[in-house]
């Protein structure tokens, strides 16, 4: 799966002229924490967040009255706080790409670019964690078994040939580094749970555990 895949592509951004008052109300009439700054063109400039935009706020705003502090933000553009540094990720690349890059990196979301460095899209660890979910089957009705496997080949292929065995229909499957093992997860539907126990009394991989 791609970015392109789980990416948000109806983005909200507005220009380094924007004022931080501006910027604010765009922000909290759609609801969005990010707003990306571009130079018109679809070229990513900047980035604020909301954060940035309350820090902004001058430091005396307690003694100012609604009006001055209002004139006071609008003086201010978003240009003079965005970060211009931005992270970015192609549309392109698979969506653990962009999951890798914001662990990394400790932040919550990833402008998108195509092929042209356009802007096209924004993916978020929301995007992210709906997508896994997906993947893993977590919105399917099945059972999940978890094994212990060494790293050899051909013990995906000797799960799923009993999996049909005892016929079932894979939803999804997994693999996670276990020290120098895996664990292999594999999430079944309409499986003989009682047929299948028994063809693994020669398996290969060890099962540990399964969940309904």
């Amino acid at each position: 799966m791609l970015v392109s895949d789980a990416m948000t592509t109806i983005v909200v951004s507005t220009t380094p002229d924007t004022s931080v008052n501006e910027a604010m109300r765009i922000l909290r009439e759609n609801r969005i924490r990010r707003l990306p700054i571009t130079d018109g063109h679809g070229n990513i400039v900047g980035i604020v967040t909301e954060k940035d935009l309350k820090s902004a706020m001058p430091s005396s705003a307690a003694t100012l009255d609604i009006w001055e502090l209002h004139a006071a933000l609008e003086k201010v553009k978003v240009e003079e706080i965005m970060i211009r540094d931005v992270i970015t990720v192609k549309d392109d690349v698979p969506i653990e790409n962009a999951a890798r890059i914001m662990a990394e990196k400790k932040i919550g979301a990833l402008p998108v670019l195509n092929e042209e460095g356009h802007l096209v899209g924004i993916i978020t660890e929301s995007d992210i964690f709906r997508t896994f979910v997906r993947m893993l089957g977590a919105n399917r009705e099945g059972i999940r078994y978890t094994f212990l496997s060494s790293d050899k080949p051909g013990v995906i292929s000797e799960l799923a040939q009993k999996i049909k065995s005892a016929e079932g229909n894979i939803i999804a499957i997994s693999t996670l580094p276990q020290g120098e093992n895996y664990l292999i997860v594999i999430k079944v539907a309409g499986l003989d749970h009682e047929r299948f126990l028994e063809s693994l009394r020669d398996c290969s991989a060890k099962l540990l555990y399964f969940h309904r």
